[in-house]
């Protein structure tokens, strides 16, 4: 596997080795002594999974301690927009972000360590995506940033009035009034 580093410390982007055939192909989607030595140390505690439709967009989320997860994310077929943004307030890119395409295509993974909100926009029909965590769900950890926040201008590659949004994700507070508990 290629393991890259990103603009942002501590997220990682990685490009599995995919051995094609006759038949389709094989991969390697976790192998934890392969990942530990990549700097992902953490144990994986859930695996999660999402089906959605063009436009779903998940996110900014993410979870306060002692709930605090890392998310090793990947796309088992579609195509997403995933997004990254370091709230760690002692970071010198604190407020920033990455996004990196992940497909069922091009196999890439994103690992985002707690410290960090995270979302997608799914960009094809009939998306699947999944993550590993490293901590369980916990409603009263929850915390976001509303995804069209002005401060962070993130461009998710669609237009805004294509996105389709759970309620919840509807009443996050603006970046200026979150109160980063990292």
């Amino acid at each position: 596997m290629n393991v890259k580093t990103t603009a942002i410390d501590g997220l990682l982007i990685i490009e599995p080795r995919i051995f094609p055939d006759d038949r389709g192909y094989f991969y390697e989607s976790y192998n934890q002594q392969k990942y530990v030595a990549a700097g992902i140390t953490d144990t994986f505690v859930q695996d999660n999974q999402s089906f959605s439709q063009k436009g779903a967009l998940r996110g900014l989320h993410g979870q306060a301690d002692p709930f605090a997860q890392g998310k090793l994310v990947r796309v088992i077929q579609g195509r997403v927009l995933d997004v990254a943004v370091d709230i760690r307030k002692n970071s010198p890119t604190y407020g920033q972000y990455v996004t990196v395409e992940l497909s069922g295509d091009n196999h890439v993974q994103f690992w985002v360590p707690p410290g960090f909100l995270h979302g997608f926009v799914t960009l094809e029909d009939d998306t699947i995506f999944t993550y590993k965590v490293t901590n369980v769900y916990d409603k009263a950890s929850e915390i976001g940033v509303i995804w069209n926040d002005p401060t962070l201008n993130i461009d998710w590659g669609i237009d805004a009035g294509d996105a389709i949004l759970s309620p919840k994700d509807l009443v996050l507070p603006s970046f200026n009034d979150f109160v980063s508990p990292f």
